[in-house]
């Protein structure tokens, strides 16, 4: 389980998070909401122990994460970042086997159980037979769904997901939230696109201006009102056989 409890944190004169609380269940798949600047990339960095908060604590577990080591921290939690670029010439099971690092008896040696993992990680995102594809040469989505190959293949406790659908196509956006979904994984997610949200969440928590303004199961927390209110937009929001649908009306 992850509790974040009365969490700050800032950069001069900005309150990036404000004393922000919410946890992420055993198992679950939590979904961060909030307009762009709301702060949940600054969230998710914290629970990710890459940051270390002003005020409050994280727990993962029985475990305050500022005690933990660095090492501790990788081998319990991977965090799959919105961008990840390099100039090196990387395969992508070079890529994979980056998440075996924190498990690794040997600093630079890659064991048979490293890339039996690494293989199979690409495989459970689609990407089966492409460990010697080149990184260059592959798309925006491609490289989406081999980072997260490479945080499944560090077998966390805890997966944190910074708007994990960018640059995928609608197919590959539910193949990927529903493998999350399906893992025996906890995780939180920062999403956008909020009728995804709705699908696969058991949990949202909703961010604005660096505060958690709702929380709760998809169905009660995205009502026009708050949506309105958080995101500035007119919308529908329709439940049926306990599927929320939210639909947006242009601005007048």
């Amino acid at each position: 389980m992850l509790e974040i409890n009365d969490v700050s944190w800032s950069v001069p004169a900005v309150h990036i998070l404000d004393e922000v609380t919410c946890a992420v269940p055993p198992g679950a798949l939590v979904g961060l909401l909030g307009p762009n600047g709301s702060g949940k990339t600054t969230l998710l960095r914290v629970a990710a122990g890459l940051i270390r908060p002003e005020h409050g604590r994280v727990s993962l577990g029985e475990s305050d994460l500022a005690t933990l080591s660095w090492l501790a921290i990788a081998r319990r939690t991977a965090l799959l970042a919105q961008h990840a670029e390099t100039e090196l010439d990387l395969t992508a099971l070079d890529v994979v086997l980056l998440g075996r690092t924190p498990h690794r008896s040997s600093r630079w040696a890659d064991g048979d159980t490293d890339r039996a993992v690494a293989v199979e990680a690409l495989a459970r995102v689609d990407l089966a037979g492409w460990a010697d594809r080149r990184w260059q040469t592959l798309s925006g989505g491609e490289r989406q769904r081999v980072q997260l190959a490479r945080a499944l293949a560090q077998e966390p406790e805890l997966l944190l997901l910074d708007e994990p659908t960018n640059h995928l196509d609608i197919g590959h956006q539910l193949q990927l939230l529903h493998l999350v979904r399906r893992s025996a994984v906890t995780a939180l997610a920062a999403l956008h696109d909020l009728n995804l949200a709705a699908m696969f969440c058991d949990t949202v928590v909703v961010l604005h201006h660096g505060r958690v303004v709702a929380t709760g199961p998809p169905q009660s927390v995205l009502t026009p009102a708050l949506l309105a209110e958080v995101y500035e937009v007119d919308a529908e929001v329709t439940v049926h056989h306990g599927r929320t649908t939210i639909t947006y009306r242009p601005p007048t």
